[in-house]
């Protein structure tokens, strides 16, 4: 079983905050990236336990266009190869019924409203998408 997790976030404190976390607490080994040819290349080489995927992406664009985690998501979940990977989205934009509908939309298995300051729940969360 892997313990290599995906982060997918474009704010350096978050970045930062998210890797030591589950570097020290989870004993997580952590790749970030925002790029998302990237991203699809590690989700298909890269044996991932997980990824956790920043839903309102600032820099991320494909083919072109920007791009959100919503969508990023979604061409993982599209994937044959890559569809298996547990995602965890993690958002700032957490309203009432935004969890339900950002799963469903994306086929996600978890949802940690952001800002993440509580490195246990952070930790829980990851744990609860893996063992999903």
């Amino acid at each position: 079983m892997s313990n290599r997790i995906l982060l997918v976030e474009d704010d350096p404190i978050n970045v930062k905050f998210i890797q030591t976390v589950l570097a020290k607490k989870g004993g997580y080994e952590v790749l970030v990236s925002e790029e998302v040819e990237e991203i699809l290349r590690l989700a298909q080489e890269a044996d991932l336990a997980a990824i956790i995927m920043d839903v309102s992406l600032t820099r991320s664009s494909y083919e072109g266009r920007k791009v959100d985690g919503i969508f990023i998501t979604q061409l993982l979940k599209q994937d044959e190869i890559s569809r298996h990977i547990p995602v965890l989205l993690a958002t700032a934009h957490a309203m009432f019924g935004d969890r339900e509908k950002y799963l469903e939309l994306t086929g996600a298995e978890g949802y940690i409203a952001k800002p993440i300051h509580d490195p246990t729940t952070l930790i829980e969360a990851v744990r609860s998408v893996i063992k999903a």
